[in-house]
């Protein structure tokens, strides 16, 4: 129990606020119209569909492709993190922190030193939670905006714009910090390593890559289809559901059921406290007018997808609240859960002369300062 409360804290604290919450709003039928189940097909569908791509070996791929035609460590390092930086705007900064910081721990471990190693990753990290700042499949909470309809997709794009622009700018200077020595080792390009087969059956094995990425790609688009509102999420769902099944029930596996659950349970507590008379007017006055701040501060205590959840049904205006969730994913380590991911990441590999996890949190936490408080001035600037 301890473990999984470990592992899972922030669905523990959504299902705990849930629990507390329905002592005040007694457990009813309304409880199921609280959920946004469009929200939660879609974020199925889609991490299915992602997980299906990952599972093929598409993203490490590429990244090996690209990563074999550099020859020092500052374009080694720079190749990882625009990596993150750009498909996260697609895959979820998530899955493309999961991807490439193993990727880049492997690549690096022999080729660059301990602290070059340290800087990466954390600049992966920032890369994925800004690169991923730009589009509604970028991350969950944008996704949920997005969703709701207050926004449309020009409006989305030319509104984070600016904070995506001016993040690959502070990233691209931090870059400067690591070494353009010439590279010593890399680990060996295999353009599709899973692929490999010793008892001569790579036919087969190359047409069943084929199909599921041909498959994951057409999925793919009738999910960015559901986010445009063109296909019904629901529908979406179903279908995925339905190839994942025929053609990779490993992909089902991996989906990230708890977060699903974490939605659910924070839609359920966001649901009882508006109906919760002192509470609402006490959250109505904190956060209206106030979006983005509030957002950027709760944000850094309990991360910014449970903050979205939170804030938005008390939010006047979306357009604020949607930067102030997406920049508080700077700053704290637990201010994004993908942040947790590389964290977890690198402290679990394993090399010599590796960096503490100390050292690691102060280059974190710098970094992240910097970029914030970038952002942040941006946002008074720009009004």
């Amino acid at each position: 129990m301890l473990s999984f409360i470990k592992r899972e804290a922030v669905f523990c604290a959504a299902f705990f606020c849930a629990v507390i919450s329905a002592f005040f709003v007694p457990p009813s039928k309304d409880y199921i119209a609280y959920i946004d189940w469009s929200t939660l097909c879609i974020l199925f569908a889609l991490m299915a569909v992602i997980q299906g791509f990952s599972g093929c070996g598409v993203f490490s791929a590429a990244g090996r492709a690209l990563c074999g035609r550099l020859h020092t460590v500052r374009g080694l390092c720079s190749a990882l993190v625009w990596l993150c930086f750009f498909t996260s705007m697609l895959v979820t900064n998530d899955v493309a922190l999961i991807t490439f910081v193993p990727f880049a721990l492997l690549l690096l471990k022999d080729a660059a030193s301990p602290g070059t190693i340290v800087l990466t990753v954390v600049l992966q990290t920032v890369a994925a939670n800004t690169g991923s700042m730009l589009t509604p499949l970028g991350n969950p909470q944008n996704l949920f905006l997005f969703s709701q309809g207050r926004l449309t997709l020009a409006g989305f794009l030319l509104t984070m714009l600016p904070y995506t622009a001016a993040s690959f700018a502070v990233i691209l200077c931090a870059l400067f910090f690591i070494p353009g020595r010439s590279l010593d080792s890399c680990e060996p390009v295999l353009p599709m390593p899973h692929l490999k087969d010793a008892d001569g059956g790579n036919k087969v094995l190359y047409k069943t890559f084929i199909v599921r990425t041909v498959s994951c790609s057409v999925l793919f688009l009738l999910c960015v289809l559901s986010v445009l509102h063109i296909v019904p999420k629901s529908v979406t769902a179903a279908v995925v559901l339905c190839v994942m099944l025929l053609l990779d029930r490993e992909a089902l596996g991996k989906v990230d059921y708890m977060l699903l659950l974490t939605f659910a349970a924070f839609f359920i507590f966001t649901g009882n406290i508006g109906n919760i008379p002192a509470v609402k007017d006490a959250l109505g006055n904190f956060v209206g007018g106030n979006e983005f701040l509030s957002a950027v501060i709760v944000s850094q205590v309990a991360s910014n997808v449970p903050a979205t959840l939170l804030l938005y049904p008390f939010s006047e205006d979306t357009r604020s609240l949607l930067l102030g969730v997406n920049v508080g994913g700077l700053g704290t380590l637990v201010a994004s859960l993908a942040s947790l991911i590389s964290f977890k990441l690198y402290s679990s590999s394993a090399f010599e002369k590796k960096k503490s996890p100390l050292f690691y949190l102060g280059i974190f936490e710098a970094l992240n300062v910097i970029c914030l408080s970038a952002l942040i001035l941006l946002h008074l600037i720009l009004g």
